[in-house]
């Protein structure tokens, strides 16, 4: 199986809001193996349908890689946060769609997330720290909202006048 070829910024597709899955067949089901093996392949930690030029409400993350763990994706389909602590953490985010740029975000420290598994079965997880910043992040592109738009108008400018300059000078291609 290949991977998806990563949509980058300034593409309006991550802008869009994905809509939700109706019907788990095995178009979605071959879609988050795709997702999987392209999270890994760009080396990271959470992927959304968005990023690879679908609309449809389709997450992977894996978080547990970070701590050099055997690799253990979670599928989320239609993925809704249902809880959120009122404790906040910064976490030092980036975005495969926004290439070499980090800043930190501050989120709630532990989300619980409902979603449908790949057998179309309602989960539910609770997840804290990186595991939650990572599924609020993905969620968020479901929305067409990006880590950027969490920073002060001026960081947000920087990075996007950083990656402009890099992707016009051949980087990420």
């Amino acid at each position: 199986m290949d991977s998806y070829k990563l949509i980058l910024i300034p593409d309006p597709v991550l802008r869009q809001i994905a809509q939700p899955v109706n019907r788990i067949d095995d178009a979605v089901i071959k879609q988050v193996d795709r997702m999987v093996e392209t999270m890994y392949a760009y080396e990271g930690v959470g992927l959304a349908a968005n990023q690879v030029n679908m609309l449809n409400r389709v997450i992977v993350i894996d978080t547990g890689r970070r701590d050099g763990a055997a690799p253990n994706p979670i599928p989320m389909i239609n993925p809704e946060i249902v809880w959120k602590s009122e404790e906040l953490w910064k976490c030092k985010e980036g975005c495969l769609s926004i290439p070499g740029q980090y800043a930190d975000v501050e989120r709630p420290q532990t989300v619980r997330v409902k979603f449908l598994d790949r057998k179309g079965e309602w989960q539910e997880k609770e997840l804290s720290n990186l595991a939650s910043s990572c599924v609020q992040h993905e969620i968020d592109h479901l929305d067409g909202k990006l880590f950027i738009d969490y920073l002060s108008r001026l960081k947000r400018e920087l990075i996007l006048d950083r990656v402009e300059k890099d992707i016009k000078n051949g980087h990420y291609l």
